[in-house]
Order: structure tokens, then sequence, then C-alpha cells
């Protein structure tokens, strides 16, 4: 099977006949708050048979959907940071309620920075960290202790960045890991406007094929949520959907219909084999991500940091939910 790569839940779902029909150990359940602009979609991988139908671990998969993410609507913002710090809450509860986590205020949060701050789309990680205010160093603070790292990429430091959290959570001994990062998206559309937060863990360069190890309750021995926003799709994907779009078009003109007609009735795998027949052999795995990345990542980064402060910090300590300095 050829996979069209992407590290959001709900695009593997999508991907099943029917836009997402039923699968075996998977649930899905969508909705929208009242006046909310945001849609969520919720996918719970219940057992074995559903994580290898999704080739995700078994967990919750919270998607936020919000198209004007990518402008600077600060209004907006501060909607999809609340959103973002209810849903945190939500899984912390149910993480106190399995007593995974100690059923306390004062939890101690570690952030984790993921991705290589020198390159743009993969910034998202370093930056959200940069906008945090962490408390781990001062005394007598109110609400959760929150510190941070930013562990940078093994390219910098030549150490897997599960390697160097294990030595600071043997150190410091959170009760509980956020990890954010930049993800890989199968679809266009999703670049900059979607947030995922799972309680899996993550597994750093899964959607673009470059697999690292991988950072869950498993490896570090804490539970760990990770927060991520797609920002590069692959070139193949792209012409996958454009070819998808032109094949119903040929179809219907005496010239090209044979072609259309080809085209119709090859499966999606057999039209991503082609594609990436045709492609890689030129381009390589080539991936792309829109050109205003800088300033989607810029805002992005304040939005998430705000979501952490609301969903941990007592009022006063953060800047107001989604406002972004000048």
């Amino acid at each position: 099977m050829f996979e069209v790569r992407t590290d959001l839940a709900v695009e593997e779902k999508e991907s099943f006949p029917g836009k997402g029909g039923e699968v075996t150990g998977v649930s899905l359940r969508e909705w929208r708050k009242a006046f909310s602009r945001i849609k969520l979609t919720e996918v719970a991988i219940l057992d074995e048979q559903g994580a290898k139908a999704m080739g995700k671990p078994k967990g919750m998969y919270i998607t936020m959907e919000a198209g004007a993410l990518a402008r600077g609507d600060e209004d907006y913002h501060r909607e999809v940071s609340e959103e973002l710090a209810a849903q945190l809450k939500r899984m912390v509860k149910e993480l106190k309620r399995q007593k995974k986590i100690p059923d306390r205020k004062d939890i101690h949060v570690l952030a984790v920075g993921l991705g290589n701050q020198s390159v743009t789309p993969d910034a998202l990680g370093p930056k959200v960290l940069g906008n945090l205010r962490v408390n781990r160093n001062i005394e007598e603070s109110e609400g959760a202790v929150l510190s941070g790292i930013v562990p940078g990429v093994m390219a910098q430091t030549g150490m897997e960045t599960a390697e160097i959290l294990k030595g600071i959570i043997y150190e410091t001994k959170p009760d509980l890991v956020i990890a954010v990062d930049a993800l890989a998206a199968r679809s266009i559309r999703r670049l900059g406007t979607t947030i995922q937060l799972t309680d899996t863990g993550i597994h750093p360069g899964s959607g673009v094929g470059n697999h690292r190890h991988s950072l869950t309750l498993e490896s570090l021995g804490v539970p760990v949520l990770a927060v991520g926003v797609p920002t590069v799709v692959g070139a193949a994907a792209i012409v996958h959907d454009t070819i998808s779009a032109l094949s119903g078009t040929l179809a219907s003109y005496v010239q090209t219909h044979e072609m259309g007609d080809f085209l119709e009735h090859l499966d999606p795998d057999e039209q991503y084999q082609l594609i990436s027949e045709l492609l890689e052999p030129e381009f390589g795995s080539l991936y792309v991500t829109p050109p205003d990345i800088d300033q989607t990542v810029k805002r992005l980064s304040y939005t998430i940091s705000e979501g952490i402060h609301l969903a941990f910090m007592p009022r006063g300590f953060h800047r107001e939910a989604g406002s972004q300095p000048q």
C-alpha cells in the first residue's frame, strides 16, 4: 500500500471508504459548540485492531478545525486558545481519573518544543516554548508548576530527543509532559488551520517518513500529551488531489475521455503509486509549505502557548488569551 503520509488521525479516518466509514475498533464523534466557529472531531482508537487499521497507537485524538487561524484575527485566536485549554483540561482530568498523574492543582508540567527553530515550517515547537511563562523557578507559584525545554534536533545535538528528555525527567520529576510539534498533513486546506491534541504521545518525524524514538508514557515514564499543527504537505498528495479533481473533467471531453476514464478507474492507492513513480525519481520526497508560513507559525505559537497558560495557570499569570505583542 502506498500511503499518503499524514500525522492527523482525522485524515486517516477520512481515507477509508465513504469518507471515514465504519472502522472496527475506531469511534468517531464530531461536534461544534453553540456559537463557536471551531469544528471538533474526536477519533478514539479503542483496540489493537483499530490501531492496525489506522496505523496509529490506541488513544484519543481530538482535532480542532479553525479555518481562519491563518489570519490575524485576535478574537478568533482567543477563541481557539480557550478551546485548546478546555480540551487540555479534559485530557488532564481523565489522566487524574485513571490515576496516571496526581489529583492536585500544582502538578508539574514539562513543556517540550520539538523541531528545528532554524527551519520555519519545523519551528512551531521552539516558538511556542519561547512564548511560555515558566514558573518552576518561582517559589510559591499558583496553579501548576511549568517548566520547558527545546531539545533541538539530532543533527544539532547528536542525541535523540527521547534521550535528552529521559535525563531531564529523571532530574526534575514532572508529572506530565506536553510536547508541541509541527505535523504533516494530507490536505492543503488543513495547513496552519488545524490543531491536533492526543494522549498517545508523539512520534517525531513520522509524518514525513523520518522516524525517531517515540515520546510516550512507555518510553519516558510519565504521560505525554501532544499538541501539533500541520505545516507541510507532500507534493505527491497535492498532485493526487489535483488528479482526483481533474479526472472527471478529462472524462467529459471527447479528446481526453480515455485518459479521464483510466484515472477514474484507478483506486486511490493505484493513483498515488502512479504519481509517486512519476514524481519521486525527479524530485525525491518533496514537501511543500505555504509562502506565508513564517507569519502563520508566529501567530499559532502565541495561540498555543496561551492555550497552555489558560489550562494550567491562574488568571493574571498570562496575557489575555490570543493577544500577541506588537
